[in-house]
Formats: structure tokens, C-alpha cells, sequence
């Protein structure tokens, strides 16, 4: 077994035992945050320069020089005045370096009024306030029997703000609008467990990969099984990935298959490059180029326009720079021609490239093994999930790559991330079978409610085929 698909050594029984998935975790009272308690109040001096003595800190810092130079040459007069000046500082005697506990309040008035009217409209729009990022979850859940493996994708968060996670054999939902918990489907020994979970861009239907090869499509709306993908993959279902009606898989056996789903014969074409598992998959915001990462360290970009003119095993590009097996990719949504990968234990790296050019602009050694990546949707910041030691959530700066905020407290590799639609929260789970959330990324706006939509759109046509 290599390193990125060890388990836990504690068994899953004793770990899940009387837990229910998806309800808030408990966490242990020694775990608790420490409360802010009075006697905290005070722990930060701000020196107040009206209430410093100046004159008594320069009469003991000079005094003692003075004496050894002068102590020969002084008159008398002189040294009746010092000695005068030394009682009164005495007598008045106040700290050098004084302190309170807040500044005066600020004085209404004229002044101020016109003091206000000449800052500038362009000096108000530059001083933006820093952001406030959370160092701990705003919520836990509990999710057991989450199966620990690197290779796999299970966990992914609607347009329609519904969250898919795979706890073993069976799906579960979770509405983020209300908190509620439904189950969509729990599979039978012979296919499961299951090994992906994938939304379409539509919020409404999902697709379920298994380890005995087949994909499920469901309609989350009506609770019902829409059709199973089958024929293309000899082993496990570990990646998927949207482009508008074309659902593209991920196998074992190294291969990735584009599935039109709305027709019968839905295997529309097949990359072949990988020689290994392929455990990322990612289309660009365009849904001209794919990304696919895999067990063999490889990342390979595809592009529709040559594989369909050419031979679908042509890659646009072929990158070998990766030390160990690539999942995490993320395309980033203010450059339509970057890519961010990351690598496993062995490789650590979070790499960009230019996929026009095929350059690597940069590589960053993260110090421990990379499970995911996302972008933030409003800010130029990557966030990854990590491994062994810390198993933190890391953002990033970007292009500077400098860490901007460690979040911690998953106590298993963060294994799998997702993002809320209005790109503020992030949902973490881990090998140490919690779902935690993250107000990573800022505040989100106030908007209207969107309703569901009832219309299946480009998913009309999906036959009905077990």
C-alpha cells in the first residue's frame, strides 16, 4: 500500500459507534476554547505621550554621567540647584512610560466636522479594512464512516447550496439554507462503496461513481434514479467532472471517458494517456480545456478541438514535474490559462502553469502532502488542505504565495474540500470523520433567494437505462 491510501489504524467501528451523520459534533470539554475571563481585559498597553514625564527620564538618564564629569568642576550654586531639582521631580514624582486602559472619546464638534470634509473620496476608497478571517470552524458535523483514501472524490457542493458527502455505501445530503439532512441513496454491496460524488452545473442532478466500475445519475429534486452509465470503466469510478451535458469520469484502469448524457450510446470519447489511476479531473471555466492528474504523477491538459480533429489520445500537454500522485487541481477564475495542482506526500508542491504555453510559472514547497486546492472567487488567494503533520487548511496570496491564515483542527488529512456558491464558505472532511466549515473567504453579500428550478435543461433527454 503506498502512502497516499493508508488508513487510520484505529477501526472504523469503534469511531462511529451511536454517531449519526451529519448532526453537530461534540467536542470534548477539554477541547473547549479557554473563555476570556476579566482579569484578560487589560493585556495590551498602548503608552500615552501626554502623561509621559520627559523631564525625570532625562534627569535619571544624564544624572549619573553628569555627576562622574562635573563632580570636580561644580560650584556650589550649581549643585544646590540640582539637588533642588531632584526633590521636585521626587515629590511629582509619576511614571516615565504611563498608560491607560483606552483613549478619550473623540470631541464632536466644528473641528472635526471640518477636518472629515477635506479627506479625500480616494483616500476613504483606499483605506479598505483587513479582513477578519476565523481561526476555527463555524460549524462541525459528524461524518462517519468517510472512507479515508486520497484517490477519491467525495464530497462536492451544489449552485442550488446542497451539499453531497459519500459516507461509505451511501449518499446523504445536506441543505445549507436550513441545516436539514436527507439520504439519496445507499448502494448495495456488490457496486459500492461508493468512490465519487459530482453535481451538475444545474444544482439539481448528481452523479454517483461506484467502485465496481458504473456511474449513477440521480435527480435530487424527485429522489429518483435517472439512468447508470456503464460499458466504460474496467475498475472504480474515483474523479468526475461537469462540462454543460457532458459528464467526464475518472477510472482505476487509467482511463478518462466523456459521457454525452443524453443520449443511449453516451460514451462520446476516451483519453488515454494515464497509466495509473486518475484521481483529478477538472474542466476549465471555457469547458475547452481538461485537467486530469493521476497515481502515476502525471498532469495531462486536454483540449476538445484536438482531440476531436486529431486522435483523442492526443494531450495538449504532458507534465512529469510531480514527485508523487496529483488530485488536487483547481483552474483559477481570474486567468483563464492558469492551473494550480498539488501532489501528494512525496511531492508536497503546489505548482502553477500556463496551459497556452505549457510553462510552469512557479512551485511552492507546502511541507506536507496536498489534498485539494481551491480558489477564492473574489480575492486573487488559493486555499489548500493538507496531510501529515498539521492537517491544516492553508491560504494563500497570490502571486507572492504568502500564507495569509492556517486554519487547524481537523485531526486527520483534510481529504476532500468544497465551496459554498456564494464562494465564502469552504466544507472540509477529513480522515478523522468530521465535516467542518470555514468562513474562509469573506462575508456574503446579501442577495435575494434563488427558487429551485424545476426545468431539467440540458438533462430532458436522459434515458431511463439501469
Amino acid at each position: 500500500m503506498d502512502a497516499e491510501s493508508f488508513s487510520s489504524s484505529i477501526s472504523s467501528s469503534s469511531k462511529t459507534q451511536s454517531r449519526r451523520p451529519l448532526q453537530e459534533h461534540a467536542i470534548p470539554r477539554h477541547q473547549l476554547p479557554r473563555q476570556n475571563s476579566d482579569r484578560y481585559i487589560a493585556d495590551r498597553f498602548i503608552p500615552v505621550r501626554s502623561a509621559m514625564d520627559f523631564d525625570m527620564a532625562h534627569y535619571f538618564l544624564t544624572e549619573s554621567k553628569k555627576e562622574k564629569e562635573n563632580a570636580a568642576a561644580a560650584s556650589p550654586s550649581k549643585e544646590a540647584y540640582r539637588k533642588h531639582l531632584a526633590e521636585t521631580l521626587m515629590m511629582n514624582r509619576t511614571r516615565i512610560l504611563a498608560f491607560k486602559s483606552k483613549p478619550p472619546a473623540p470631541v464632536d464638534g466644528i473641528f472635526q466636522e471640518s477636518c472629515s470634509d477635506n479627506v479625500s473620496t480616494h483616500q476613504l476608497k483606499s483605506s479598505k479594512p483587513r479582513r477578519y478571517i476565523p481561526q476555527s470552524a463555524e460549524r462541525t458535523l459528524d461524518a462517519p464512516e468517510i472512507v479515508d483514501d486520497y484517490y477519491l472524490n467525495l464530497l462536492d457542493w451544489s449552485s442550488s447550496n446542497v451539499l453531497a458527502i459519500a459516507l461509505g455505501s451511501t449518499v446523504y445530503l445536506w441543505d445549507a439554507s436550513d441545516g436539514s439532512t436527507s439520504e439519496l441513496v445507499t448502494i448495495d454491496e456488490e457496486n459500492g462503496p461508493v468512490t465519487s460524488v459530482s453535481w451538475a452545473p444545474d444544482g439539481r442532478h448528481i452523479a454517483v461513481g461506484l467502485n465496481s466500475s458504473l456511474v449513477q445519475l440521480w435527480d435530487s429534486t424527485a429522489n429518483r434514479q435517472l439512468r447508470t452509465l456503464k460499458g466504460g470503466h474496467q475498475s472504480r469510478v474515483g474523479s468526475l467532472a461537469w462540462n454543460n451535458h457532458i459528464l467526464t469520469t475518472g477510472g482505476m484502469d487509467g482511463l478518462i471517458i466523456n459521457n454525452d448524457v443524453r443520449i443511449r450510446s453516451h460514451i462520446v470519447e476516451t483519453y488515454r494517456g494515464h497509466q495509473q489511476e486518475v484521481c483529478g479531473l477538472k474542466w476549465s471555466s471555457s469547458g475547452q480545456q481538461l485537467a486530469s492528474g493521476g497515481n502515476d504523477n502525471l498532469l495531462y491538459i486536454w483540449d476538445r478541438s484536438i482531440a476531436s480533429s486529431n486522435s483523442p489520445t492526443q494531450s495538449l500537454h504532458r507534465f512529469e514535474d510531480h514527485m508523487a500522485a496529483v488530485k488536487a487541481l483547481a483552474w483559477c477564475p481570474f486567468q483563464s490559462n492558469l492551473l494550480a495542482s498539488g501532489g501528494g506526500a512525496g511531492d508536497r508542491c503546489i505548482k502553477f502553469w500556463n496551459t497556452h504555453t505549457g510553462a510552469c510559472l512557479n512551485s511552492v514547497d507546502t511541507g506536507s502532502q496536498v489534498c485539494s486546492l481551491l480558489w477564492s472567487k473574489s480575492e486573487r488567494e488559493l486555499l489548500s488542505s493538507h496531510g501529515f503533520t498539521q492537517n491544516q487548511l492553508t491560504l494563500w496570496k497570490y502571486p507572492s504565495m504568502v500564507k495569509v491564515a492556517e486554519l487547524t483542527g481537523h485531526t486527520s488529512r483534510v481529504l476532500f474540500m468544497a465551496q459554498s456558491p456564494d464562494g465564502c464558505t469552504v466544507a472540509s472532511a477529513a480522515g478523522d470523520e468530521t465535516l467542518r466549515f470555514w468562513n474562509v473567504f469573506g462575508t456574503p453579500e446579501v442577495a435575494k433567494p434563488v427558487a429551485k428550478s424545476t426545468n431539467t435543461g440540458p438533462f430532458s433527454n436522459i434515458n431511463l437505462i439501469r
